[in-house]
């Protein structure tokens, strides 16, 4: 579905993603780790065109994302993207979150796009929330919302940009079972994430990344157990709790 080729990225002066090469299957779950500042949201980013490149190309489902005749809110419109700060618009019910782009961009009804959107606010536990706005919600609820609104055009790719880590600790949970479940479903989905036990249970290919570079790619079994570079190597020995590494 998604093709890299020699992608390069700049922010002035700093290379911010070098060379990447990577293919992504239809229906596979990607997990994009590595330390902060590796280039990982930047990578997923650049998918949607919300980042611009300055080298390379990127082919979805066999079209250039940078030909000039593609119109991007096309593009966007199949791509469901899940941010950080889960950007609801905070003047809209939970409803009127999820309907707005089926309404404006996916051409439904008003009616369709209101049966939709409450057939999946179902779908994460959220149906009773419809007529509540986001201050009213938890954090949890209000990235579940995100999650539904992000469903709602149908998109066959769903790229995740750290959703769980603006999220207190006990909310993590509710929103790591949302996507396991889409996972699960076929959907296919690039994760920027720190939960390594969603990467391990979930993912099927596991991307490290360091310095805007991909420095390994593997399936969940042999990047914990058999990580090949010694950045992954000290990176995942970083991160295991001192109780894990003092047992």
């Amino acid at each position: 579905m998604i093709e890299l080729k020699n992608v390069n990225k700049w922010y002035g002066e700093y290379h911010a993603l070098v060379d990447v090469n990577e293919t992504i299957g239809t229906g596979e779950v990607v997990v994009v780790c590595g330390p902060s500042g590796s280039g990982k949201s930047t990578l997923i980013r650049t998918i949607n065109r919300l980042e611009e490149i300055q080298g390379g190309n990127i082919v979805l489902d066999g079209q250039d994302i940078h030909d000039p005749r593609l119109d991007v809110n096309v593009l966007r419109a199949g791509i469901g993207f899940v941010f950080q700060q889960f950007n609801l618009f905070p003047h809209l019910t939970v409803l009127e979150n999820c309907t707005l782009a089926a309404i404006q961009l996916g051409k439904l009804s008003a009616a369709e796009a209101r049966e939709r959107a409450m057939s999946l606010l179902e779908r994460v536990g959220l149906a009773h929330k419809a007529a509540a706005i986001p201050s009213q919600l938890s954090g949890g609820q209000q990235q579940r919302v995100a999650i539904a609104r992000a469903l709602t055009l149908k998109p066959p790719l769903m790229l995740l940009d750290e959703p769980t880590s603006a999220l207190d600790p006990e909310m993590v949970g509710e929103v790591l079972l949302v996507m396991r479940d889409l996972a699960r479903d076929g959907m296919t989905m690039v994760c920027v994430t720190h939960e390594m036990g969603f990467a391990r249970e979930v993912a099927d290919r596991v991307i490290f990344m360091d310095q805007g570079a991909v420095l390994e790619r593997a399936t969940p079994q042999d990047f914990f157990n058999r990580p090949q570079h010694p950045r992954t190597q000290k990176f995942l020995s970083d991160i295991r709790s001192p109780f894990e590494k003092t047992s």
